[in-house]
């Protein structure tokens, strides 16, 4: 379900009456590949079996702005949708900024899931979720997956 991140917060804070925990990850998910799914299935692994994962979703203009002019591939609303319909996505939230840092200070998650190109150490947002009481984890599989190996790929064909 893809909800503003009001609507987010008061699932989040009704989650924590009823003591179920919730994971965040982030990102832009062009392109959606088999990488991306399984960093998603990794951060829902971290709140099984009731918990709840919420997936941030990079706007265009943020995308744009870390990734470049040419990005993103796949328009904003078009890749929530795609997020929002895997199974192990609860919600998703699409938001502008570069980092996740203001959708973590609202959202305050038990857990906030990054994919294996970063290791604890690298994630820059690593120091205010655990000044929020939360934790940082590496998910998914090896990073041999990327929508900018595709888009080359693609651009090859």
């Amino acid at each position: 379900m893809i909800v503003t991140l009001t609507e987010a917060v008061a699932i989040r804070e009704q989650a924590r009456k009823d003591g179920r925990p919730v994971a965040l990850a982030n990102g832009a998910f062009d392109l959606l590949h088999v990488g991306h799914l399984r960093y998603l299935r990794g951060a829902k692994e971290l709140v099984r079996p009731y918990g709840l994962l919420i997936a941030g979703v990079n706007s265009d203009s943020s995308v744009q702005e870390s990734k470049g002019p040419k990005r993103p591939i796949v328009p904003e609303a078009e890749r929530a949708e795609l997020v929002a319909g895997l199974a192990c996505v609860d919600l998703v939230v699409v938001f502008s900024e570069k980092t996740a840092e203001a959708l973590i200070e609202a959202l305050r998650p038990d857990f906030h899931a990054k994919g294996t190109d970063y290791t604890p150490e690298t994630v820059p947002e690593r120091e205010l979720v655990a000044r929020l009481g939360g934790q940082t984890v590496i998910t998914g599989d090896p990073k041999d997956h990327s929508t900018t190996a595709t888009a080359a790929r693609l651009g090859d064909a």
